[in-house]
């Protein structure tokens, strides 16, 4: 019964099926039964023949109960992630000896990883990502020798890696990304035989030496060890890793040459050695990359001649802004020339190398610990707003300047020098994903300027008066609020009125302007992940501007989203639905968002009304209306008010208007058209007849 719109409980009649051997639920909108909570698991215990059990992605909510270990001895599968499942891990989990799969990833299951778990010696996949985990990472894991996936990552899990990990003999794939654990890497990770899909180890606090045992990792294809304190040099082993396809060792303490051994790993497809202390040349043989879609040698301390071949005749594939003595040409030891050279290859923006700058000492002092010297020299080059010059500016954050708050912090209206007035992302820091949105914003609002799109003046990184860490940025203050107020009518114009149609088609042009830009003209195309109307911001011409990039994803190509997780990026009711089923982020997942806020937008209509039950949604809804009843579906606000073109074409316009909202939000990627698409057929409703 899994994918499908069941709502409900689960049906007490659950425990009167001895003989059931699959019961899968999965991706539905299942709820818990009162206090009952996941209590209804015990009568699954006389289905002593269960040998796949999915309860994932519903609306279930509960603590797991102590009795989970009486569900069926011969149960191989069992899926419970996707739920707001909290408390801790019971013990008796290790009681489900015969489990292949164990699956309790997107919860909020808290406390540690029961050592127990290292007691499914069948365990082949274990998913615990994206909870709130603490603790150490039990050494009793490494009895798991039949595993071949494991992903902790997104937790709070601190500690050194278990050097019983070198247990994984089956290991295909492993991602500890996004905890606190620190120590030194165990070489033994790097002696698993058959690890060939990924290595991910980033956003964690491990120091020393990147082991030079790496090179054993012949058959892998990806390796992300960013964002740590890894130091030392790059061993040349690493170009015995010939099945590379990417390799991210950005934002560490790596010093010494890029090994020229690189040259030997063809397939290389993204590069990424960015803030580092790399010094002396670059390897004339990268320029013979054939697959390269990303070289990222940016903020390093790399000098001498820039090569010309292969990747590096595409200036929108390479970064090396930040290398102070690089040059394009044999005469770079020419004064002249190297300043001339350095205006070439830094990004002209102020933004650019302000948002870097913010990035590596966020890493830096993501520990809380000193800034270096080097560091300091370089962010002193890029004026950074104070917290005192802020709190001075919103009157010590007083609640009559608060103009918003969302999932990761509060909006402050403020006041800064010659008196202009701004608008002040200020992120809670309590929340664990904040700092990774800061850093969001800033990777993609660095690189992009369109005036659609809501303008970074400048950011904070500093510490309170309480001496806590502080994160803010500092954005164009937008006098006329968010589109959902508009919609909402909270606001209206000062005559009393509302949106008028052609108010509305202009913003929804605005708007689309905006993402076009993002999918199609941007250096790397850009997901927002995140379109609805509190997102569009109006100014005071009511010039719609696309914000909040904290959940942005930068994309390399048509497949694969920098940084991208299995976790479902947006809000519910945006959300395509391909996400639901593990698809990454993609373009066409940004235009059903924008579908279903275009159809929000004319219908007045929010896509998570309490009007739509039993299957409907705010796009079937209007499908049932369209064509011939769409007056019953538009926004009353509009009744009186139709015209967008001649009035003659009024009703046209109207049925092109809903005809392109719902070719957007299409349940299939395939079929939904793109945003330029989109964005050409709106610009003609206002110029003539359809």
């Amino acid at each position: 019964m899994a994918h499908n719109l069941l709502h409900g409980t689960i049906p007490p009649g659950l425990g009167n099926l001895p003989k059931l051997k699959m019961y899968n639920i999965g991706f539905n909108r299942i709820i818990s039964s009162g206090k009952e909570g996941l209590n209804f698991l015990e009568l699954l215990s006389n289905s002593t023949s269960l040998d796949f059990l999915a309860i994932d992605f519903n609306l279930l909510e509960g603590v797991i109960p102590n009795s989970i270990g009486n569900l069926s001895k011969v149960l191989t599968k069992f899926f419970m992630g996707g739920n707001n499942i909290y408390g801790t891990i019971p013990p008796s989990i290790g009681e489900l000896r015969g489990l292949q799969l164990l699956n309790l990833s997107y919860t909020s299951v808290s406390g540690e990883i029961p050592k127990e778990i290292g007691q499914l010696k069948e365990l082949q996949i274990l998913g615990l990502a994206d909870s709130n985990l603490s603790g150490k990472i039990p050494i009793s894991l490494g009895n798991l020798q039949k595993l071949n996936r494991i992903d902790l990552s997104r937790n709070e899990l601190e500690g050194s890696i278990p050097t019983t990990f070198g247990n994984f003999q089956n290991l295909n794939s492993m991602d500890l990304s996004d905890n606190r654990l620190n120590g030194s890497i165990p070489s033994v990770i790097f002696k698993l035989p058959k690890l060939s899909a990924f290595l991910n180890l980033s956003q964690n606090y491990l120091t020393g030496p990147l082991p030079v045992e790496i090179g054993n990792l012949e058959n892998v294809v990806t390796i992300n060890i960013s964002d740590n304190k890894i130091s030392g040099n790059i061993p040349e082993s690493i170009g015995n890793c010939k099945s590379l396809e990417q390799l991210i060792l950005a934002r560490n303490m790596f010093m010494g040459q890029i090994p020229a051994t690189l040259g030997l790993v063809k397939g290389l497809e993204i590069l990424d050695l960015s803030s580092n202390q790399l010094s002396g040349v670059i390897p004339p043989d990268l320029q013979n990359f054939q697959s390269l879609q990303l070289l990222n040698l940016s903020f390093n301390q790399l000098e001498g001649e820039i090569p010309v071949g292969g990747v590096f005749s595409n200036p929108l594939k390479v970064h090396l802004e930040g290398n102070q003595n690089l040059c394009l040409d044999s005469a770079c030891q020419h004064t002249h020339v190297r300043r001339r050279t350095v205006y070439i290859i830094i990004i002209p923006t102020t933004i650019a190398a302000l948002c870097f700058a913010v990035g590596l000492l966020f890493f830096i002092r993501k520990g809380k610990g000193k800034i270096n010297g080097e560091f300091e020299s370089f962010r002193g080059q890029h004026q950074m707003i104070s917290y005192d010059e802020l709190r001075q500016a919103t009157e010590n954050f007083k609640e009559e300047n608060l103009i918003g708050r969302g999932s990761f912090g509060s909006v402050y209206k403020g006041l800064v020098q010659e008196g202009i007035t701004v608008a002040i992302k200020v992120l809670d820091m309590t929340m664990a994903k904040s700092q990774k949105i800061f850093l969001a914003e800033c990777a993609v609002l660095r690189c992009i300027r369109h005036r659609n799109l809501v303008k970074l003046i400048t950011v904070c990184s500093s510490i309170d008066y309480k001496n806590n860490e502080f994160l803010a940025l500092v954005f164009e203050f937008m006098s006329n609020g968010n589109l959902d107020e508009w919609i909402r009518g909270k606001r209206r114009y000062e005559n009393g009125k509302g949106l008028t149609v052609m108010d509305r088609l202009n913003l929804a042009i605005g708007v689309a302007s905006a993402v076009d830009y993002l999918h199609n003209e941007t250096e790397i195309p850009i997901l927002h992940c995140d379109l609805k109307p509190s997102n569009v911001l109006l100014d005071s011409d009511m010039t719609p501007k696309v914000g909040d990039f904290g959940l942005a994803k930068l994309l390399i190509d048509n497949h694969t989203a920098i940084s991208s997780t299995h976790t479902l990026k947006g809000t519910i009711g945006y959300i395509p639905p391909e996400y639901g089923f593990g698809e990454k982020p993609s373009i066409a997942g940004d235009v059903h968002s924008y579908g279903i806020l275009l159809l929000e937008l004319f219908t007045g209509k929010s896509p998570t009304d309490e009007s739509f039950t039993g299957g409907m949604s705010l796009k079937n809804w209007v499908e049932k209306s369209f064509p011939t009843y769409i007056d019953q579906v538009l926004d009353p606000e509009l009744w009186d008010e139709r015209q967008c073109t001649k009035p003659e074409n009024q009703d046209d316009c109207l049925i092109t208007i809903f005809r392109i909202c719902l070719a957007c939000a299409n349940d299939s990627p395939d079929e939904r058209i793109s945003m330029r698409d989109a964005l050409g057929k709106l610009k003609k409703i206002g110029v003539g007849p359809l």
